[in-house]
């Protein structure tokens, strides 16, 4: 039978907007923290750059980056109104960037899929999205992310060096890979899934297409087990296409509607997986963009000492 998609209303209470992050709190975060081994740290994020993989097929503006100020130009536009002396003297750089917030390395906030007009905890578009961006569910209610990580590593499992194109990662596969690894899932773990596809980064054509992902049942699995963020090494967490009839993305539409379950794209976990470092501190830090869908996060893994 096929999954019926609803939107879930809260157990945090009606005014809730951060769902599953719930679980962190202080006791949480001293508890990961006090086992940190701080020897060493694997950055999971990418660079940005013009060209980089991005949604621009779905007209999403490509990462763009702009000279505001030149140290010569400076001197010929003289801005701050000063003499060429001094303007030579201080050299000035500075610049703006254009960009989709769904790119590179970045979380998904609540407010990205909805059913219906609806998201999750009952918040609808007719009450709370105003010209520009939803008032709730925002990327900026999203605190700073600081929990238990586990990586689920299926092409370890499956002995290749990634998944082929458009594998749908199930509740086996993901057993299996914690059976390997000797690792299971606590209430409030940041899960990585790693399907091999960041091996393709930055070559847009085969980073994008037809990707290996969760299927539904492989994040049914994660989320009943407690995870409270998923994450993957793709582009979209899931796989695609999708093989669900009603929906071309049924793993967004259940996490974060039904579960309160945010996720996170284009994780670099190579070095992670060559470590075989399967447990460790998550660190991740959102920016605080107002109302907005999706903002870029520097995110870190940190081993946890024996």
């Amino acid at each position: 039978m096929a999954h019926q998609f609803t939107v879930a209303r809260s157990p945090w209470g009606p005014d809730d907007e951060i769902g599953a992050l719930n679980h962190i709190t202080p006791e949480s975060r001293a508890s990961i923290m006090a086992r940190v081994d701080g020897s060493r740290v694997f950055d999971l994020s990418c660079d940005y750059f013009v060209g980089m993989p991005t949604w621009s097929a779905l007209g999403d503006p490509a990462y763009q980056i702009y000279k505001t100020h030149d140290p010569a130009g400076d001197v010929v536009s003289n801005p701050i109104g000063l003499d060429d002396e001094a303007n030579r003297l201080t050299s000035y750089t500075g610049d703006a960037i254009a960009m989709y917030t769904h790119s590179g390395t970045h979380i998904d906030a609540l407010n990205h899929f909805g059913c219906h007009g609806e998201i999750y905890n009952g918040f609808h578009a007719h009450e709370h999205f105003g010209n520009r961006t939803w008032n709730k569910c925002g990327v900026d209610t999203i605190p700073p992310v600081i929990a238990r990580g586990v990586m689920f590593d299926i092409p370890a499992v499956k002995g290749v060096d990634q998944l082929s194109a458009s594998y749908g990662i199930g509740p086996a596969d993901l057993a299996a890979a914690a059976e390997r690894q000797g690792v299971t899932i606590e209430a409030g773990d940041v899960t990585i899934v790693r399907t091999g596809r960041f091996q393709e980064w930055p070559n847009a054509e085969a980073f994008l297409a037809d990707e290996p992902g969760l299927n539904l049942d492989g994040a049914k699995w994660l989320a009943e087990r407690g995870a409270m963020i998923v994450c993957s090494d793709n582009v979209a967490v899931e796989q695609l296409p999708t093989e669900d009839e009603t929906t071309w993305c049924p793993v967004h539409m259940y996490l974060f509607n039904e579960k309160g379950i945010p996720i996170i794209e284009v994780v670099n976990c190579e070095e992670l997986a060559a470590a075989q470092v399967y447990e460790f501190a998550f660190l991740g830090l959102p920016l605080k963009l107002r109302g907005a869908s999706a903002s870029p996060i520097r995110c870190i893994a940190m081993p946890l000492r024996s």
